[in-house]
């Protein structure tokens, strides 16, 4: 007689997963499953400002009949105001559901259901790593100070090391940094602009010119430079019209003020709302002018404008961004919000800046600008080995 074999139960619980399409194909789970049960595994929280208290209600009931739920203020029932925060919470398959159903209904849901869809469609992107060239003697990290030769040497460097763009730029922009005349911003890159064309080293990776200067942009553009990284948020239009006329990516970062006042008290009333339409507005105008979407990066600014809780809110909150599907670039290498959190000087922040940018990375961020090179790609190659498994 055949022995029978005990096999014991067991069960864990799972991290986050970052592709569960791939675990339950690994798990065997057919085709068509996959599909549904995959949506089923994702949940989402929306905070949703100033509904109406009427579309609160129909939203509350919707979600709760399919399984999600609308977290309410206890006056909403009673209509005892206008309008209220909510929080909406459900898995992706529940959201999608409701960004069809409230196409129909009145009080502003038809309007909610379309930004619904909005983050339900978005683009994710593969990480990548932007090294940082200074070819001036006042930014804030004397670690990326490059001129001439010495740049180049460095530029090869972080291509060995891992890196697939290298932002390049002749002018500081910490808060307080001095203004700098156009030609003398233009004279400090030159050489450095030649050396790229002339050694085709555009052909091995990604160059960024990190100005808003429309004649150094295209000096740096017809020396095979393909990226504008623009921290005015591309304030200039000219600025854009490059862009166009270059085929170039343009990236559009946030800033409060300029570089001599932004950090004077910066204030908002909500920055991730403020943030967000700012983007909203930029992205517009750029098509207009004819900017190709998949030619739009954004980048939140972190430090340009912002005090540390401001900071905080958009890293945890990275993935709201990518409602807009283009790229999100994070810039957060050695800077002083590490010191605010744990006292550090701008050479001993590493560790932080490596932090920083793998949650932010984490939360949607697809673009990490860093002084160094061959930490993150080792950081990165980790960290997406984590995400694998």
């Amino acid at each position: 007689m055949a022995s029978r074999v005990f096999i014991e139960m067991q069960i864990y619980q799972l991290g986050a997963v970052a592709n569960n399409k791939e675990l339950l194909k690994r798990l065997g789970v057919e085709s068509g499953g996959v599909s549904i049960m995959s949506k089923k595994m994702e949940l989402f929280s929306f905070y949703i400002q100033a509904l109406p208290t009427a579309a609160a209600n129909i939203l509350k009931q919707d979600a709760l009949s399919i399984g999600a739920d609308l977290a309410v203020p206890a006056g909403v029932i009673t209509c005892a105001k206008s309008h209220y925060d909510c929080i909406l919470i459900g898995t992706k398959k529940h959201i999608e559901i409701l960004s069809r159903k409230e196409l129909a209904q009145p009080f502003g849901l038809k309007t909610l259901a379309k930004e619904l869809q909005s983050f339900i469609k978005s683009k994710s992107f593969a990480p990548q790593i932007m090294g940082i060239i200074n070819a001036n003697e006042d930014s804030f990290y004397k670690g990326s100070h490059f001129m001439a030769s010495h740049a180049i040497e460095k530029i090869k460097t972080m291509i060995a090391e891992g890196a697939d763009i290298i932002d390049i730029g002749a002018v500081s922009s910490r808060p307080m940094a001095s203004s700098v005349a156009v030609d003398e911003e233009l004279l400090r890159i030159q050489d450095i602009c030649d050396a790229i064309k002339t050694q085709k080293l555009f052909e091995k990776v990604t160059f960024s010119i990190d100005s808003y200067e429309p004649k150094v942009i295209e000096y740096a553009l017809q020396r095979g430079f393909s990226l504008i990284n623009d921290i005015t948020g591309g304030r200039d239009k000219r600025v854009i019209e490059l862009a166009v006329k270059y085929s170039a990516k343009l990236c559009i970062m946030h800033m409060q003020g300029t570089p001599q006042t932004m950090q004077n008290a910066p204030h908002y009333e909500d920055v991730m709302v403020e943030i967000s339409e700012f983007f909203a507005k930029r992205i517009q105008e750029c098509e207009a002018l004819g900017v190709s979407k998949d030619n739009i990066i954004l980048d939140v600014g972190i430090g340009f404008g912002k005090t540390l809780e401001h900071n905080l809110t958009l890293i945890k909150n990275m993935q709201h961004f990518q409602k807009f599907s283009c790229p999100l670039l994070i810039g957060a290498s050695r800077k002083s919000m590490i010191d605010q959190i744990t006292p550090s000087l701008v050479e001993d922040r590493l560790a932080g800046t490596l932090a920083i940018h793998l949650k932010a990375i984490a939360n949607g961020a697809s673009i990490v600008r860093c002084h160094d090179v061959i930490e993150h790609t080792q950081a990165l190659r980790v960290w997406e080995a984590l995400e694998r498994g």
